[in-house]
Formats: C-alpha cells, sequence, structure tokens
C-alpha cells in the first residue's frame, strides 16, 4: 500500500547573544545549503545534497510513498528569528499542508534549537501547528539537529524525533532517512511509540561536543547499540548552550514498543552520560598564546596546524568578522598561514575596485560589538578576486553550491586572509582554493568554525587547537549573560550552576581528570 507523506523543512539554530537576527532574506539564501525550496523543486535541489530531507527522500523512493513536498528553508544561525519571518514562512507551510489532502504522516526536517522573537520554543510551536492541522492520529516524524534544545512542547506535538549522531554532522542525510525509517514503521504499526524523554542538569561546551573525540564518540556509540528488539529508537542531542531559555540543554529521547523498555534506556543512558561528565571538558588558548604554539608546533610538521577560531563562528551565531586572530597572526609574523572567512562586503568591495595587485588600507574586525574585537588596519595587497560562486567538495557541506558573493584573497606578510562578502562557517577546503590558496601548502590553517571543519580537515592536520579569540560564541556559558536558564543547570561540566539573581555557586570537583582536546 503506498503511503501519502508530506515533506517539509523550517531549520534554524538561535544563538541568542548573537549580533544580528535572522530574517526572512536569510531564509531565502538558504544558509550554505539550498535556497528556500517549494513543492517539486525541494526534491530536485536535494539530491546529493548532505541535509534531512535529501534522506528522507531516498527512503520514501525505495518504500513508495508518495511524496507530498511543501517547503524547505534553512537560515545560517544567528540571534533570534525575526516574527515577520516565522510567521511568514509559517503561514505559508501550514497553508499548503491544508490543501494537501489525506496525508498517511508528515516528515519534516528541523533543527531543534530555534527562538523566535515573539516566542521561546520554535519548533514547538511549528510542530503543534502541524498537529493542529493533521490531528491525532497521523503520525509526524521530525529530524533534528544534534544540537537541539529539546522541550516538551515538541516531544507531545510529535510522534518520533530523531537526532543526528555526528559532529561534525557528515550525517545528516543519513538521519533524515532513519526518521523516514521510523515514520513508515509508525503508518505500519498504527498506533504510536512509547516516549521517554530526560533532560541533563549540565551544559557542554561545543568544540568538546565533538563525535570524533571522547567522551562524545564512545556515548554515541551506546546511543546506536540501544536500538534493539523493541526500543526502536534513541538520540542523545548536546544541545546549542547559547540559548537563553528554560530548555537550553542536552537531552535524550527514547521510543519503545512499550513505557517501561524507554525509560529504563533513556534512564540508563543518562547514568552514563553524568559518569562521563568530567570528560567534557577541554583546552582552549588565547590568541597569541595560540599561534606561538602552532608557529613551533608548525616547525617541525610536515602538514598544517589547524585552529578553530570557535567564538566567531557563523555557525553558532557570530558574524565571521572579529579580527583578533588576524591580529595575533600578524603580530608574530606567521609565515605560510591563512584565515578565513573574513566577512566584510565593504572590504570586499574595496579589494575589487582596486584590483588583482593592487595594495589597498582596509579595516577589518572591530564591527560585531563584541568586548575585546578592535579595528585591525592594515595594508593589504589583493592577491586574487572571485565572484563567491564555486562547489564545496568536502563531507560536511555535501557538494552544496557557495554563493559568498564579492570576495578576494588578501595578503599582509606571510598571512593571507579569505574575504567574503556573506556568512558561511569554514568546513570545507574549497572555501581556501575558490581564492587561489591551497590548503595543504600552509603551515597554520585558521577557520572560524568550531568542529565541522573536522570533518574536511582533519585528514590534512597535524594537529587541532581550539583558539578562545574575542567573539558572540562564548566558549563557556559561565561568560554569556543568561537570565532565563534552568535553575540549578550547571553551566559547564562539573561547573558553577546557575542561579536566577544569585552569585554562581563554586565548581563542582571533577569526578575524574578532565580530558584536553
Amino acid at each position: 500500500m503506498s503511503r501519502r507523506v508530506a515533506v517539509a523543512g523550517f531549520l534554524h539554530e538561535t544563538n541568542t547573544f548573537a549580533p544580528s537576527p535572522a530574517t526572512y532574506a536569510h531564509f531565502e539564501e538558504g544558509g550554505g545549503h539550498i535556497p528556500i525550496s517549494r513543492g517539486e523543486e525541494i526534491l530536485s535541489r536535494c539530491k546529493g545534497v548532505n541535509i534531512g530531507v535529501a534522506g528522507a527522500s531516498d527512503f520514501a523512493a525505495k518504500a513508495g510513498w508518495e511524496m507530498v513536498p511543501l517547503l524547505w528553508t534553512v537560515a545560517i544561525p544567528s540571534a533570534h528569528v525575526e516574527k515577520d519571518a516565522f510567521e511568514r514562512i509559517l503561514d505559508e507551510l501550514v497553508g499548503m499542508l491544508k490543501a494537501a489532502g489525506p496525508l498517511d504522516g508528515v516528515y519534516i526536517d528541523l533543527h531543534g534549537a530555534m527562538v523566535c522573537e515573539h516566542l521561546e520554543d520554535g519548533e514547538g510551536e511549528i510542530l503543534a501547528r502541524i498537529r493542529d492541522v493533521v490531528g491525532p492520529d497521523i503520525p509526524v516524524a521530525a529530524s533534528l539537529d544534534l544540537h537541539g534544545n529539546v522541550t516538551r512542547k515538541m516531544v507531545d506535538a510529535s510522534d518520533v524525533m530523531v537526532a543526528y549522531r555526528t559532529y561534525p554532522h557528515v550525517d545528516m542525510a543519513e538521519t533524515g532517512y532513519r526518521t523516514a525509517v521510523q515514520l513508515d514503521a509508525l503508518m505500519n504499526r498504527g498506533k504510536p511509540f512509547a516516549k521517554a524523554f530526560r533532560q541533563l542538569p549540565f551544559l557542554i561546551p561545543i568544540p568538546w561536543q565533538c563525535t570524533d573525540i571522547e567522551p562524545a564518540k564512545g556515548l554515541y556509540s551506546e546511543v546506536a547499540a540501544l536500538e534493539a528488539g523493541d526500543v526502536f529508537s534513541t538520540s542523545f542531542l548536546m544541545g546549542f548552550p547559547a540559548a537563553d531559555f528554560a530548555d537550553c540543554c542536552p537531552s535524550v529521547l527514547v521510543y519503545a514498543d512499550e513505557a517501561s523498555l524507554a525509560d529504563t534506556a533513556a534512564d540508563g543512558f543518562v547514568a552514563k552520560v553524568l559518569a562521563r561528565e568530567a570528560e567534557f571538558q577541554g583546552k582552549a588558548h588565547d590568541p597569541d598564546d595560540c599561534i606561538r604554539l602552532a608557529q613551533s608546533l608548525s616547525a617541525a610538521a610536515s602538514r598544517p596546524v589547524v585552529i578553530a577560531d570557535t567564538q566567531d563562528n557563523p555557525g553558532a551565531g557570530g558574524d565571521s568578522n572579529t579580527a583578533g586572530i588576524l591580529r595575533a597572526l600578524v603580530s608574530a609574523d606567521a609565515q605560510r598561514a591563512a584565515i578565513g572567512l573574513i566577512v566584510d562586503p565593504e572590504a570586499a568591495a574595496k579589494a575589487h575596485a582596486a584590483g588583482e595587485g593592487a595594495e589597498v588600507t582596509l579595516t577589518l574586525g572591530g564591527k560585531s560589538g563584541v568586548a575585546g574585537d578592535e579595528p585591525f588596519t592594515a595594508v593589504f595587497t589583493v592577491e586574487k578576486l572571485s565572484d563567491g560562486e564555486f562547489t564545496a567538495t568536502g563531507p560536511f557541506f555535501g557538494a552544496s553550491h557557495m554563493s559568498l558573493g564579492p570576495s578576494a584573497c588578501l595578503a599582509i606578510g606571510g598571512v593571507r586572509v579569505v574575504l567574503a562578502s556573506r556568512k558561511v562557517q569554514l568546513a570545507d577546503q574549497a572555501m581556501y582554493r575558490f581564492v587561489g590558496i591551497e590548503p595543504t601548502e600552509q603551515a597554520i590553517l585558521v577557520n572560524k568554525s568550531s568542529v565541522h571543519f573536522r570533518a574536511d580537515f582533519t585528514p590534512i592536520a597535524e594537529t587541532i587547537l581550539v583558539c578562545k579569540s574575542p567573539g558572540p560564541m562564548a566558549l563557556l556559558a559561565s561568560d554569556l549573560p543568561f537570565e532565563n536558564l534552568r535553575e540549578g543547570i550547571r553551566m559547564s561540566p562539573c561547573g558553577p550552576s546557575f542561579l536566577k539573581g544569585e552569585a554562581k555557586a563554586k565548581p563542582l570537583e571533577p569526578a575524574g581528570s578532565g580530558l584536553a582536546h
């Protein structure tokens, strides 16, 4: 029997402390993935792209579903989604759903950490409005990002939610496929799964959420192993620790045949995470120390030392425009060094006006509004110009077309800068090559990214360092002015608890020695 399934997507990861909101125009652009798409455009544009809807459509084709594609859109992480953008997009999606006719199920690609100007729980509202249209008996399945901040409203309004298991997110399409498998099971089963939902009591800094290193690597192996017999789906979401609302935290989701099975699996896994809490602590360096260490390490290295400029990560709400680590590179007279992306449309326009080979005085940085981000003014040589159009080649972006606007390679001493007009986190080697920089030939590479770059850069890296340079995505939640977290949640692993209106508690003593990554 052919199943008729509506397919949609509405994704945003919100850093409530970031400088720039998500507008409707940002959703039209697509944030480094496909642009806003409707109807059959979704299915044609998603082919071969590493996004959830691509995997779901692959399963649908094998299962013989009749796909009813509605609307799919994503914006690059930033501050709150503007009310106009949220309501405009959701109204269109709901209108399409109402006009879709009889359905057997709904698949929706979500992030899980959307906060809007006018409401805290973006995904909860999306799922609730979908549920209002389809009623209580039509299964609703959602793919989620591993960084989702899951709420009770989300759990109640959906039948199953399935999260990524990798960070870097190389399994986004795979997760869409796994979600569709569960939706198919629900449609054939004819009754809901039992659900277990748990929230954890500490926030995990973004760089130490990487699933290529411990403890996340081992924990995610155990997540997958839990799916056996009558336990159908398990997810561990490490959360996005820069959203100022009560449900900002890691969580666990389990779906099973019976409630007792779901509860046992969820409680057992939570205990395993808590036992390894101290291991989520890592080592970060300030800019000057980081560059000195990179120079020392690169002296005897045959491959680049790669540095994560984690606090200005546009994949976590940064604008990719702070200059702290650029200043440190130049001050240290770094050689065979490259940094990207620095996003400054005005500077890019001046570089294009000057032309290749010209020298031009530019001021980079100092525009973020972040404390410590001072302007860096210098004379740069314009080595190469680009229109910013190219195709990604690495596993994270998965052959996505990039459109970065007027771009350039700037040189100052032994340092080269990838200058662009539109922000996307530097998570692909092609983001150097499109302006003539061969990343494998550099001694030092500085990527404005936290973890996603590892998917394409770990194979070429001598080692990876994390730099704590000024930016809006604070490495530690305790560095952010939270007001609305859940009372008592630890703001870092084994760290101080959040107390509203009071001084923070003293850090807990680690249960064991932490690992520096």
